[in-house]
This record gives C-alpha cells, sequence and structure tokens, in this order.
C-alpha cells in the first residue's frame, strides 16, 4: 500500500546506538501524540488481552550529520510540516519539564540536533529530508 503521507525520524550519524534508539522512540512519540488520526486501532490477541494501537503506516529513519539535521529542521517549518526535535542537552536531563527547558534555553539556529521527525505529505517529505540516508 502507497500512503499519501510519510513519517520520517533521522537521527544523528555520530551517535551511540543507544542514543539513537532512545532519540527515535521519543520523536516517534512526538509524532503520535502531536498528528491527529496516524495511530490505526488497538490489536487484540487470540487470547483477548489487548494492545495498543501504533502507526497505520511505516515510519522511515534516516541518518545524517548535525548540519543536515539542522536544514531538515528549517526546511520543515519553512513548509509548515509538524516536527518533533531531540536535541544534544536532553541526554543530560531527568524528566520532561527539563528536556522542555533546555530547548527553550537555545536560539533556534542554534540547537545541537541529536534527532528530528517530520510529518506530512510524501513528496514534501522527500524534499525536506533530501540529502539524509535511509538509517542501516
Amino acid at each position: 500500500m502507497r500512503f499519501d503521507t510519510k513519517i520520517a525520524i533521522a537521527v544523528r550519524a555520530d551517535l551511540a546506538i543507544w542514543q539513537k534508539l532512545n532519540v527515535t522512540a521519543f520523536l516517534a512519540s512526538g509524532v503520535a501524540s502531536g498528528v491527529e488520526g496516524l495511530a490505526g486501532k488497538p490489536y487484540e490477541d487470540g487470547s483477548g488481552h489487548r494492545y495498543l494501537e501504533m502507526f497505520r503506516q511505516p515510519v522511515l529513519v534516516y541518518t545524517g550529520p548535525g548540519e543536515l539535521l539542522a536544514r531538515v529542521r528549517e526546511r520543515a517549518l519553512g513548509r509548515g510540516l509538524p516536527a518533533a526535535i531531540y536535541t544534544e542537552d536532553m541526554f543530560a536531563t531527568g524528566h520532561d519539564d527539563d528536556n522542555r527547558a533546555v530547548v527553550r534555553a537555545v536560539e533556534a539556529e542554534r540547537l545541537n540536533l541529536a534527532g528530528i521527525a517530520v510529518h506530512g505529505p510524501r513528496n514534501v517529505v522527500d524534499k525536506v529530508c533530501k540529502g539524509l540516508t535511509l538509517h542501516e
């Protein structure tokens, strides 16, 4: 099935594996909670146990250098796409309030991005993510 929209997450290439996974999880939660209608219906196994709903479409995970992630952020905001960000400073915080505080303390062009997630029309997201490579 081909979707009209795309969910893309980009993580900085030089991060440790645990950091890439952590950033990807946080950014996916941002897209899930910030874009209405992306989640499907809850799952249920043959024994009647219910499980949480997930995205209705694939999530593509990309990688690239920090400078390119900054350009992705600029392009996404310039095109009005919803975006979630994770900054280097957030690795040193202990909870959500502190995360927001460290982001708020830095001007947009100086954010040291560890990752960014965007959602939007497929062709627009492709343009925004130009230069990134799919994560292996």
